[in-house]
């Protein structure tokens, strides 16, 4: 898969099991400088991320952005099945039974750092530094990308897809709700699809990628090392950026015709009204609607997305729409912050511990949710987006 002169980069503070899951290689290039490789390394958990490879890459990251021989990091996983399914949900679940639920309306406060409020701000914190990462960060999307393994994709600079690529936010599932940045990229899809995205946990494909903001390169899938060997053999002594450089290398491999054709582009007169329905209860409403089943009755993958919803958490579907409101106008800073303080919330509440025991634990696929859609009342919603309280102070993520 990596091909010759390749070294191990070794880290402080991280055991061989910290290693195994996330491995950390540079590569030469043909004129001398180095591409920094990183590999997700737990297949069998779909690649998911641990607070432990947040906590290795971005402290490999910091090292390599202090290193004038590196210009460029590609990111990848392990096997081909998957890139990454999301956060490690089974170690939030152990700890969340072990707290008390919230019943109330009020401020979470607490007098020292518990496991939530580490795992999420050591991943927000990661998806923060990578958007705003000085050097190029390459993506290698393929197979399934969902959750805070899609937060990974949409914050590097390139990102590449190919025809096993199939990403989603499926957080409805689990009663938490687009994080990881997921409120950030969903507002900057076109005519709001991010929104029906986000509601539903449609599934989409390369082509949809390209089309909503979340790719600018596809490949096929068995032309990875030569996007890798594309890298090594450019030009880094070229009078372009490194972001150019990386730009130009990766668009000689660009192709589109073994892709399958974009789900969004069927269906994107049918997305585009619904999402603009009114507010949440009036989305509710149309989503329900008889008629649209009716309509799409042959069509599988409109059919999933609206069992989906039906299946999902209504508490989820009312906070995605409320970071529709609130996230607009907002930095990416911002918006991860309110994510942080939604994300530990949701730790308390019961929706999120219900929705991994239904879907993950037991997998009966029978959630309790305590709340219907129409029951919803602002003022439990808007309970979520208020700011952790630790020692008397409101918790930053100090981004």
């Amino acid at each position: 898969m990596i091909s010759a002169n390749t070294t191990k980069n070794q880290l402080v503070n991280y055991d061989d099991t910290d290693f195994d899951k996330v491995l950390f290689e540079k590569l030469s290039t043909k004129d001398g400088k180095i591409l920094g490789v990183i590999t997700l390394n737990e297949p069998k958990a779909l690649n998911s991320a641990s607070l432990e490879m947040c906590q290795a890459i971005f402290q490999t990251l910091k090292q390599w952005q202090n290193d004038s021989q590196i210009v460029a990091v590609f990111l990848q996983s392990t096997g081909e099945k998957a890139f990454c399914a999301g956060g490690n949900i089974r170690k939030l679940y152990e700890a969340m039974i072990t707290q008390p639920i919230i019943v109330d309306n009020a401020s979470i406060i607490m007098d020292e750092p518990n496991y939530f409020t580490t795992f999420f701000r050591h991943e927000y914190q990661l998806n923060h530094y990578m958007a705003t990462y000085p050097k190029p960060i390459i993506a290698w999307a393929t197979g399934i990308v969902m959750g805070g393994g899609l937060g990974l994709v949409a914050t590097c600079s390139h990102r590449i897809v190919t025809e096993t690529t199939r990403f989603a936010m499926p957080e409805i599932n689990i009663g938490l709700f687009p994080d990881a940045t997921g409120s950030w990229f969903l507002q900057k899809m076109p005519a709001q699809v991010g929104l029906f995205f986000g509601l539903t946990g449609a599934n989409g494909n390369a082509k949809d990628a390209l089309l909503l903001n979340l790719a600018e390169f596809a490949m096929k899938s068995e032309d990875r090392q030569n996007a890798i060997d594309s890298l090594l053999n450019a030009d880094w002594h070229s009078q372009k950026t490194a972001h150019a450089i990386v730009s130009h290398a990766l668009s000689q491999l660009h192709t589109l015709t073994h892709l399958a054709d974009s789900k969004v582009i069927k269906h994107w007169q049918t997305i585009q009204t619904i999402v603009n329905q009114g507010d949440m209860l009036d989305i509710d409403k149309a989503l329900k609607n008889p008629a649209l089943r009716q309509q799409f009755a042959d069509d599988e993958w409109f059919t999933q997305a609206i069992d989906t919803y039906e299946y999902g958490c209504p508490v989820t579907a009312h906070l995605t729409y409320e970071f529709f409101v609130k996230a607009k106008m907002l930095s990416l800073a911002e918006i991860l912050q309110l994510e942080f303080n939604v994300a530990v919330h949701c730790c308390y509440y019961a929706d999120f511990r219900e929705g991994v025991r239904a879907l993950i634990v037991d997998k009966d696929k029978k959630p309790n949710w305590s709340r219907a859609v129409e029951n919803c009342d602002k003022s439990y919603i808007l309970s979520h987006f208020e700011p952790i309280m630790l020692q008397g102070k409101a918790l930053q993520l100090s981004l």
